[in-house]
Order: C-alpha cells, then structure tokens, then sequence
C-alpha cells in the first residue's frame, strides 16, 4: 500500500477573476470550471476544463475609460492542460521538507474561448448615430479566440483506507493570454487608441477533485508515513 493512485478523477474549481484588456478599469468576478482528469502519474494530471464566468470592465465616465468604451462577457472556455508537480522528480522519502514540497505545481495547455460580450458600441464623446460624426467603436459581440493558460499551486492530497489519493484539493493561480481581440468586443486601430498589447485573464482558485478508475501503481510511495 502506498503505491497505488486511480487513474481518473472529476473536480470543480471556484475562481475570482479579471480581465487585463485595453479598456482602462476591469472588475472581478466569481467564476467556475468543471474538470475530468487523467492521471498519468500521481502527479502529472491532464485535465480537459470546461469554463464559465464573466469579465467586465470600462465605464462611462472619463476616470473609468477615457473613451467612454465599457463591456461585459458572459464567456465559456475550453482548454486542455496538464500540471507536473514536483513529486514526480524529488525523492521526498527521507524529507519531511521535500515531502511538503512535492504538491507545488506548474502547468501549461491550450484551448478555446467562446466570447459573448455586451459593449459601450459608440463613444459617448460624439454625437451619436445616426450622426455620421458619430464614432463607432470596432469589434465582434460574440467571438472564439485562442487561450493559453500559465498554472502555478499546490495541491493538498487527502487518503483512503489503502493509501491512496481520493480527493485532492487545490489552490491554484491561473494566468490565461488570449490571442485576438474577443475578450472586450473591441478591435480598436493602434493609431487612433491604445491596442497593443495581449488580452488576458486571470483566475486566483480553490478547487476539489474526487478520483475514482483504475489502480495504478507508482515507482514510489506516494503518501510518506
């Protein structure tokens, strides 16, 4: 006994979150994610992660977006990721020190996110439509953009009768870079506002999972008595 781990598991995470886009002021949210996990090892999960959360941001006063841009994404993303915690390399056998670190992890993957954004569509500033000096602000209100998470936590393993992990608990930082101009709605012309740099989000988490599946048998303790 002590070997031994399932080889699946199913969690949820609860997530505050924010947007890092163009728009000058962003708000946090809570957010939620849904896990099915692989587990190649004890310590190396791959993970398929279904998201669903909101990002908003802007305003209509000059102190919260100096254009009067302001939006909110009802957004769902799908990534695909895989987390290698330190345990997987240390021998954590003769260290209590170790075996505390052996839970610190960092990941990375890929994936989708399905934008449905409610937007600010024309400056305030002007006058407006149908006025043609009316400025209307560029963008799509529904989009799919590119997502590349950056993961970094620790995982707290709890043990059954036998030794082995059944539920794990996780507090977790996660970074995401979307690539493309979904996140607010806006694709705004570096010349005429700023728009050059990435969007992002980021998530501060706290999640469980419950494995359940096949036996498999590790080249090392996983629980040190």
């Amino acid at each position: 006994m002590g070997y031994n781990y399932k080889e699946f598991g199913i969690g949820l995470d609860v997530s505050y979150q924010r947007g890092y886009t163009n728009v000058q002021r962003q708000l946090n949210h809570v957010g939620a994610n849904i896990n099915f996990i692989y587990n190649y090892s004890p310590y190396i999960p791959v993970t398929a992660e279904l998201q669903f959360g909101t990002l908003s941001g802007g305003g209509l006063l000059p102190k919260e977006d100096r254009y009067g841009r302001e939006y909110t994404n009802n957004y769902e993303a799908l990534l695909v990721h895989a987390d290698f915690q330190l345990g997987e390399v240390i021998d954590y056998s003769q260290s209590d020190w170790l075996s505390a670190l052996k839970n610190f992890y960092f990941g990375t993957g890929a994936g989708f996110v399905f934008n449905n954004v409610t937007v600010q569509r024309y400056s305030i500033y002007r006058p407006a439509p149908p006025d043609p000096a009316a400025y209307i602000f560029p963008g799509s209100n529904s989009s799919i953009n590119l997502a590349i998470p950056l993961r970094f936590g620790y995982e707290f393993k709890l043990y059954n009768y036998f030794n082995e992990p059944y539920i794990a608990i996780d507090l977790g930082y996660v970074h995401n870079l979307v690539f493309g101009e979904g996140l607010d709605g806006y694709d705004d012309p570096s010349s005429k506002f700023k728009n050059n740099a990435t969007n992002q989000y980021r998530q501060i988490l706290i999640g469980v999972k419950f494995y359940f599946g096949n036996i498999t048998s590790f080249n090392k303790l996983i629980r040190r008595f």
